[in-house]
């Protein structure tokens, strides 16, 4: 059986992917499973694992070549398979120049890229698993610098250059032991002192410094004025009564051998409740049409030093909250760390950012096409409320909806918000769902 290997595609925005290194090399076996390169994506870096067992036949992209997304990159086959039509099939053209507005997902034409859900689903397909995003590699005076990608992990974190490093890995690789032991290693005589933090300033130095968009930050830069320019956003915004929930969050925490459970989780289970009861805003723009979804699966925003990731916690009106809990602390902390799968970070219908834990009282987010709606949670905040003709101290939290107005209009926005505002001031309700 052949199976091709081919550069995978995982965002909208993802035109072109570099390959890094190959781990196998061409006539050695290969079982599904494998990780058989590493690819540089405008995300992280992912390791390609083979679907299909056999004998990598073929690598036609090598190290350090960028090719489009969708290009056929190697082959695995069976040595008595004829690979003659697959290796020398013509090479994807190069994607063209980015429009001003980009064109509705469902204008895919004939031969496009498919996305990550066509990939899945096709046998002769690689499947990729992301990693931590890496240091830029240096390239070394005999080529590029061999790291793993642990290794450029902490090195990107500590400040450290791998160029510095020697390796003791197989063929001089750098690994995990050799960055520590540069980093505990005293510094030379001649190091120039770290500055504090707050530091008084001083008149001495550069005025400033340029520094280089990292793949994710260039993705980024590219994608939302992509998203903020063409689509028209419109926000509506609800103050919400967190008493009860508070209450409630703190009851269930009290238990023991239960999961701890956030404000967060309260607030993704009540939106994927929500979202159910009104799927027009569990929808997307799609060009001639409007796609509405039956399934609520929610995007939640993590921050990473590079950027903004999205991992996506699937059917969350159908799973309770302390399994809601588990999975998206799980989530952040993969995402964290580059160790999210390829299908974790695709397939949102809906998302929430959530600046509350750095004292964030209201902000209003950007939406991540195709999406047609995100939320933007603040902080809960202690504030004197008026209850009933007497002032008291309540806990509040404001919810900013940012909708898509060529998929919905303020009056649905608002209506979700109020039944969604209901749900957390009733939090019982969250619990019987």
């Amino acid at each position: 059986m052949i199976t091709k290997v081919l550069m995978p595609k995982l965002s909208e925005a993802m035109e072109t992917g570099k390959v890094i290194q190959w781990l196998k090399h061409e006539g050695e076996a290969v079982k599904a499973g494998d990780v058989v390169a590493e690819i540089e994506t405008d995300k992280a870096n992912v390791e390609l694992e083979a679907f299909g067992s056999g004998v990598l036949r073929k690598i036609a992209v090598g190290p350090g070549e960028q090719v489009p997304v969708g290009q056929l990159i190697g082959v695995i086959a069976d040595p008595s398979d004829d690979i003659s039509g697959v290796a020398t099939a013509p090479v994807a053209p190069p994607p063209p120049p980015p429009a001003t507005t980009p064109p509705p997902p469902s204008a895919t034409a004939p031969g496009a890229v498919p996305s990550m859900e066509t990939y899945r689903s096709a046998p002769a397909t690689t499947r990729v698993v992301p990693m931590a995003a890496a240091a830029p590699a240096a390239a070394a005076a005999s080529g590029r610098l061999k790291a793993s990608p642990l290794a450029k992990k902490i090195a990107s974190q500590s400040g450290l250059d791998l160029r510095l490093v020697r390796g003791s890995g197989p063929g001089g690789r750098i690994v995990r032991r050799d960055v520590e032991a540069a980093l505990s290693a005293p510094p030379p005589v001649a190091a120039a002192p770290v500055r504090p933090a707050f530091a008084a300033r001083t008149t001495s130095g550069a005025e400033f410094e340029d520094r280089a968009l990292s793949p994710m930050r260039a993705a980024i830069a590219k994608r939302m004025p992509l998203s903020k320019a063409p689509v028209p956003h419109f926000y509506v915004t609800s103050d919400v009564s967190m008493d009860r929930a508070w209450q409630l969050r703190e009851e269930l925490n009290a238990l023991e051998g239960q999961p701890k459970i956030s404000v967060n989780d309260l607030v993704v289970k009540a939106s994927a409740l929500t979202l159910l009861a009104h799927p027009g805003v569990n929808a997307s723009f799609q060009g001639q049409v409007i796609r509405v979804y039956h399934r609520a699966h929610i995007g939640i925003a993590v921050a990473l030093p590079e950027g903004l990731i999205t991992p996506v916690l699937r059917d969350c009106d159908a799973k309770p909250l302390s399994q809601i809990a588990v999975e998206s602390r799980d989530l952040a902390e993969r995402a964290r760390g580059g160790k999210l799968r390829a299908q974790e970070m695709t397939g949102a219908t809906f998302s929430i950012s959530n600046l509350g834990m750095f004292d964030v009282d209201e902000f209003s987010a950007i939406i991540n096409p195709p999406e047609g709606a995100i939320l933007a949670v603040g902080s809960v905040v202690q504030t004197p409320v008026v209850d009933e003709g007497m002032v008291r101290i309540g806990r509040r939290m404001k919810l900013t909806l940012s909708c898509d107005h060529r998929v919905m209009d303020g009056a649905m926005g608002a209506r979700f918000l109020q039944d969604m505002k209901r749900l957390l001031q009733e939090p019982l309700r969250l619990l019987v769902s």
